[in-house]
């Protein structure tokens, strides 16, 4: 070791050196050099070697190297090392790397220190992969290497390499199992360096510091779990649950940290963000550690999930952790606030429900609300109808607030000013007063879906500290049961009020029966209404002492009070204060409350169950429904299609048909016009003029004939307007009759299948405007360079001025006028006529398409919109079908927190739950 430590410190040197000698170092191996060199075989390398050390040591790098150059015994390794440290202190980095990565040894620690000289070098040289990997070969070769693991640990932090330092601190701690490395990887882990590695990396580390320190283990485990919590939870989970299940763990350990962690971890599995197949591998096995481990605040929490869970999921955890659990919860205390509790789960609920398109019921939430009103104790007062309860009611309320049964639930609470609030399943509605509670108590209609909280100035009510809750006249029919269980939870007394004149009727006994399995433990006491109706004193005390004893034989516990509207009002209300404070609920109120709250959280789980088997059968039936819908409206549209291709059709042939015979007329009429122009041709005529003459007679006569014609037209278009108004309005009854079936069906005001009669406002206009007036472009008619006109002309011209030529001209011009062909003419006038209107008559198909478009549009985006209806229900119902627990699954996780919270407080109690 001595020998190690001088070649690794330079210092062989001072072996040749007598440490009580002044002599310099140089001199002193100078001098040992000549001695050596005199024998016969002289062994300088040694020397040389020290020589070379002491150079070094002055910084004489050039004669260091010169003296470990040719050192060939035992020492050459170490000499080549020297050199190699030489070129370093030089700056000759290359040479240095060369030399150190050539030397071979099998001395460890000749290898340690090149490695370690190597790491620095490439440090300096910035080749940072090969620092890595001299530096871990290094650590793998010879870690007890001394302060090699620390020279690692200061580059891997320094270089925030977090991989290598975490992979140094956990195989460190294994291998050496020291508390200081299990530090160095829980400083990491807080940190947050260590979640790209797989949770299993560190098992073996963790299990090492069970056996050794169990207070670094729990915390250690904690800040690992909690470093999971958003990363490969699922897979920690295994990993701990895996190692946990292997350790030897005692409860009495007080394993506090891992306990709440158990807890939260819990907590949060089942808050209905997984599915319970997911959560079936890793609960079981999490629940039965927890319980192993659960320190005295946990011990009734995890004792009740364990049996929870067993309940839900039979056989899936060991039948000893659950003997054990039922032990267990039988004397732990359950450490949480109830109420806090039950509303944080009633919330939770809530929320995801709102999350999946169901909104919260307003009553269920109002009625949770009074329940924590512990101040205020609720008598439910029930009654058949004509029993007096309404005028009990009055009687205590000094009001005449109600004339006749309630529709609805009412609760009366004292308050120094009028206040009054309809609740229903969407909302809290406040009420403007008096005569709208009233316009409330006559409607029939929903009355029942709706609770009335009434809040009104009342000392009675305030002095007894109790709400007076009215419900709908009972008619001892299956309807009660909703009327009565809707209410009946938020009582703490009901108040049973009897006819005098018939009470306990076979319906009464029905009904007091139902009470009774609905809510057994709620005490049922009894008002004997209508005692003035009864003939005499003697007759009414009689039969209120048979009354009394005939109930207290069902009702052991129960009280009567004796009540009339004729009595004085003032003793009355003295004898009821006394009456109420004997009935009130004195013993354990809070948990009778709580029992409540529990049934009402279980009442919204069932009822969003429920609310998802309606959810889906309303899908099949809108489907069905919209499907039946898309058929008719399909046709709608075909059969609309058709009318309109008719309607062009109808439209264009009845304005062929006002046409045509006008075209007819000015077919005929045109020649025969141009024809009686002969007679203009006279024997003194000017022969060389008259042609021209003709010409313009005939432009003015067929503008006349013209002019003529056009209020005929005009008065033949308006009947064909008329005419195809009638049929739009035709159109229109039955478009209307269309949609009136339509809406029948949809039951509102969905489609409005309006036709734009603004086109039969644009016909008049055209037609006014194109009949108007007419103005025909001057024809050339007998002025046309045919072979005859040409002559006609020139002998008009030549044969005029010679009066005995006249008579044959005279005789050529009439004759050519009066047997000219016209027909072309009266086309060419017949085409001027109509040109305005070739237009007005090809935008027919457009017109009538503009009559229908809105009606068309409707139908077709009515089409669309049902089409996407039924695709949307669809892909909705197929998802639903596809994965039912999506829904099905939040719903039992919250019955299993209900459930685990009643393991906790009712049954562990001994109080009876309400279902």
């Amino acid at each position: 070791m001595v020998l190690e430590e001088q070649l690794k410190n330079k210092t062989y040197y001072t072996m040749f050196i007598n440490e009580h000698d002044s002599v310099h170092p140089i001199q002193a191996l100078g001098e040992a050099f000549l001695e050596e060199a005199q024998k016969d075989l002289p062994d300088l390398s040694n020397i040389r070697f020290a020589q070379g050390e002491v150079y070094f040591h002055h910084k004489d790098y050039e004669a260091a190297i010169y003296k470990w150059e040719n050192i060939q015994n035992e020492l050459g390794s170490w000499a080549k090392k020297n050199i190699a440290d030489a070129y370093y202190e030089l700056g000759i980095l290359p040479n240095a790397e060369d030399l150190y990565t050539a030397i071979k040894t099998t001395d460890s620690t000749l290898t340690t220190e090149v490695a370690l000289k190597l790491f620095s070098l490439y440090i300096e040289r910035d080749k940072m992969e090969a620092a890595v990997s001299v530096i871990k070969k290094t650590i793998a070769d010879n870690p007890d290497y001394p302060n090699v693991t620390d020279i690692a640990r200061a580059f891997f932090e320094e270089r925030l390499d977090w991989g290598n330092a975490v992979e140094l601190a956990v195989n460190e701690a294994k291998r050496t199992e020291n508390i200081k490395w299990f530090d160095i990887l829980h400083s990491y882990v807080d940190k947050g360096m260590t979640n790209s590695f797989a949770p299993s990396y560190f098992s073996h580390a963790l299990f090492i510091l069970f056996h050794s320190d169990k207070h670094r283990f729990e915390s250690l485990v904690a800040s690992i779990w909690n470093s999971y919590q958003e990363d490969a939870s699922f897979t920690w989970m295994k990993e701990i649950n895996h190692l946990l299940l292997n350790l030897d763990l005692e409860r009495t350990q007080n394993w506090v940290i891992l306990s709440d962690l158990h807890r939260e971890t819990f907590n949060q599995l089942i808050n209905g963000d997984y599915f319970i197949k997911d959560l079936q591998e890793y609960i079981p096995d999490l629940l039965t550690n927890w319980l192993r481990l659960a320190d005295s605040k946990n011990q009734a929490m995890s004792s009740a999930a364990v049996l929870t869970w067993d309940e839900l999921f039979p056989n899936t955890i060991s039948s000893t952790i659950v003997k054990e659990a039922e032990n267990l919860i039988r004397i732990a205390k359950a450490d949480l606030n109830e109420f806090e509790e039950s509303l944080t789960l009633l919330h939770s609920i809530n929320q995801w429900a709102r999350a999946n398109e169901m909104e919260e019921d307003e009553r269920v939430s109002w009625l949770v609300d009074q329940l924590f009103d512990f101040d205020t104790q609720h008598l439910l007062v029930v009654g058949m109808g004509g029993s007096g309860k309404s005028t009990f009611i009055n009687t205590i309320l000094g009001e005449p607030l109600q004339d006749s049964p309630t529709p609805s639930t009412v609760m009366f609470r004292h308050s120094e000013e009028l206040d009054i609030k309809e609740i229903t399943v969407e909302e809290r509605m406040k009420l403007a007063g008096f005569s709208e509670f009233q316009e409330r108590m006559d409607r029939l209609r929903n009355a029942q879906e709706s609770i009335i909280e009434y809040r009104l100035p009342s000392q009675l009510l305030q002095e007894q500290a109790f709400a007076l809750i009215d419900t709908p006249a009972l008619k001892g029919n299956d309807e009660d049961r909703y009327g009565v269980l809707k209410t009946l939870q938020v009582a703490d007394v009901i108040l049973f009020v009897l006819d005098a004149n018939a009470p306990l009727t076979a319906k009464e006994r029905t009904i007091l029966t139902q009470i009774q399995q609905l809510a057994p433990d709620i005490p049922i006491h009894f008002v004997l209404s209508k005692m003035d109706t009864i003939p005499n004193e003697q007759d009414a005390i009689r039969i209120l002492d048979e009354i009394s004893l005939e109930l207290h034989a069902e009702f052991s516990d129960s009280k009567v009070f004796a009540f009339s509207s004729q009595y004085d009002r003032s003793q009355q209300l003295s004898d009821l204060k006394i009456f109420i404070e004997s009935i009130k609920m004195t013993r354990h109120l809070k948990d009778k409350r709580l029992a409540k709250v529990l049934y009402f959280i279980r009442a919204t789980i069932a009822s969003l169950l429920q609310k998802r088997i309606d959810l889906e059968n309303r899908l099949v039936e809108a489907v069905r429904w919209n499907e039946d819908m898309y058929l008719k409206l399909n046709g709608s549209v075909n059969q609309l299609d058709d009318t309109i291709t008719q309607k062009i059709k109808e439209v264009s042939s009845a304005f062929f048909a006002v046409k045509e015979p006008i075209k007819q007329e000015i077919n005929e009429s045109v020649p025969n016009i141009l024809r009686e122009c002969g007679s203009l041709i006279k024997e003194e005529s000017d022969f060389g003029t008259i042609l021209n003459e003709v010409n313009q007679e005939m432009n003015l006569r067929l503008q006349a004939f013209l002019e003529q014609l056009l209020p005929k037209y005009y008065s033949s278009l308006q009947e064909w307007i008329k005419t195809c108004e009638e049929g739009f309005v035709l159109s229109q009854q039955y478009l209307d009759e269309l949609s009136d079936g339509f809406n029948r069906m949809y039951g509102e005001e969905r489609l409005k299948l309006n036709c734009d009669f603004k086109v039969v406002e644009d016909w008049h206009r055209d037609t006014d405007r194109m009949t108007s007036r007419f103005q025909l472009d001057p024809l050339n008619i007998v002025l046309k360079r045919t072979p005859s006109q040409f002559l006609l002309k020139s002998a008009g011209k030549l044969f005029g001025a010679f009066s005995q030529n006249k008579t044959v001209v005279y005789n050529k011009y009439k004759a050519f006028i009066e047997n000219e062909d016209y027909s072309e003419i009266a086309a060419v006038v017949s085409k001027q006529f109509f040109q305005a209107f070739e237009l007005f008559e090809k935008s027919f198909e457009r017109d009538v398409n503009l009559f229908f478009k809105n009606s068309m549009n409707v139908l077709t985006s009515t089409v669309e919109a049902t089409r996407s209806e039924i695709e949307t229900n669809n892909d909705i119902l197929e998802k639903m079908n596809e994965k039912p627990e999506l829904f099905r699954d939040p719903l039992t996780l919250f019955e299993l927190r209900l459930r685990q919270f009643e393991w906790m407080t009712v049954a562990g109690n001994g109080i009876q739950t309400v279902y």
